[in-house]
C-alpha cells in the first residue's frame, strides 16, 4: 500500500548499483516526496535525481562531515522535516555511511524507515554458484598488507561463503594475499561491474584468478564470493576415545551425559560412543 513520506522520519533508500532500472516506483515516490535527500555525493545523486525528473533538494552528508551534518539534520528531523538518506550506489550503511545518523535518529525517537532494493552483496550471490544458505559479508579488506593478511588469517576456517568488496587497483594484492592465507584451491567468484553493460561473472579458484590477471588489467569494481572453508572429518581410535571419555567420566558425568558431550564435541556417532563408554569399568 503506498504512503506518502510521513514527518520525523529518516527514509534509507537503496538506489542502483549500475542500471538505473533498477530504482523502485517507492524509492522514486519517496526521493520525490521528502523535504529533503541527505547524500553521500550530491554530484552523483543528481544525475540519477535528473534520470528520474527528482527535484528535491540535497544536502551533502559523508564520512567526513557527519559530525556536522548529524546535528543539522537531527534538528530537522525533530521540527518534522521527512528526509531520505541515500549513498552512491546500493542500501545505505553497507559498506557507506550512515550507521551514526540512523543510530542518532532511534535515539532521538526519529522513525527509521528502509526503501529496500538492489545490493551488490546479494547480487552477486545469487548468480554466483557457491552455497547461500549462509554467508558473511566483509565489506573492503584492509589496505595496508599485514592487516589485510591478518582479517583474512581471522576468518580462514570459517564455513560459510564469504564475501568481500574490492577495487581494481588492489585486486591483485587481495588475491595473493587470499592464496597465502586461505589457499590456491579455495573457490571464488569475481563478480564485476554488476547490473551494468559489461557485467561479468568469472568463477574459478585463487590460484586460477592470479594467474588471469597477470596479463589482464582488473577493470572495474568487484564483489568477491569465496567458498567457505572445508572441515575435514575427525578421525580418533578407540583408544583416543576411550582416554576422552574417562577424563569425562572422572568429572563426575553419566556414561550418557559424556558420550553425548564428546559426540557433539567431535563430531562422532553417539551411539558408537555410548557403546564404548559401557564396556568401561565403573
Amino acid at each position: 500500500m503506498s504512503q506518502d513520506p510521513q514527518p520525523r522520519t529518516l527514509y534509507v533508500v537503496a538506489t542502483p548499483i549500475g542500471n538505473l532500472e533498477d530504482l523502485t516506483f517507492r524509492a522514486v515516490r519517496i526521493l520525490k516526496g521528502v523535504n529533503e535527500i541527505a547524500a553521500e555525493d550530491t554530484r552523483h545523486t543528481g544525475k540519477l535525481l535528473q534520470a528520474f525528473e527528482i527535484k528535491t533538494p540535497q544536502i551533502s552528508y559523508h564520512e567526513h562531515n557527519r559530525s556536522q551534518r548529524i546535528p543539522e539534520l537531527l534538528e530537522r528531523l525533530v521540527g518534522g522535516s521527512a528526509i531520505a538518506l541515500v549513498s552512491d550506489a546500493g542500501i545505505p550503511l553497507i559498506s557507506d555511511p550512515g550507521a551514526d545518523l540512523v543510530c542518532a535518529c532511534i535515539a532521538a525517537g526519529i522513525a527509521v524507515v528502509p526503501i529496500p532494493g538492489v545490493s551488490a552483496v546479494t547480487t552477486a550471490l545469487c548468480a554466483a554458484g557457491l552455497a547461500t544458505d549462509r554467508f558473511t559479508f566483509e565489506g573492503f579488506l584492509p589496505a595496508k598488507p599485514k592487516a589485510r593478511r591478518d582479517a583474512l588469517a581471522a576468518i580462514k576456517d570459517e564455513t560459510r561463503t564469504l564475501v568481500f568488496y574490492e577495487s581494481p587497483h588492489r585486486l591483485r594484492a587481495t588475491l595473493a594475499d587470499m592464496q597465502v592465507v586461505l589457499g590456491g584451491d579455495r573457490p571464488l567468484v569475481l563478480a564485476r561491474e554488476l547490473t551494468k553493460l559489461h557485467e561479468e561473472f568469472w568463477r574459478g579458484t585463487v590460484a586460477k584468478a592470479i594467474a588471469l590477471h597477470e596479463t589482464r588489467q582488473p577493470q572495474g569494481e568487484y564483489t568477491l564470493v569465496v567458498a567457505g572453508a572445508v572441515r575435514e572429518p575427525q578421525t580418533l581410535s578407540e583408544t583416543e576415545i576411550r582416554v576422552e571419555l574417562a577424563a569425562l567420566l572422572a568429572q563426575g558425568m553419566s556414561r550418557s551425559a559424556a558420550s553425548r558431550q564428546l559426540a557433539e564435541a567431535r563430531s562422532l556417532p553417539r551411539r558408537q560412543i555410548y557403546q564404548l563408554a559401557l564396556s568401561m569399568p565403573d
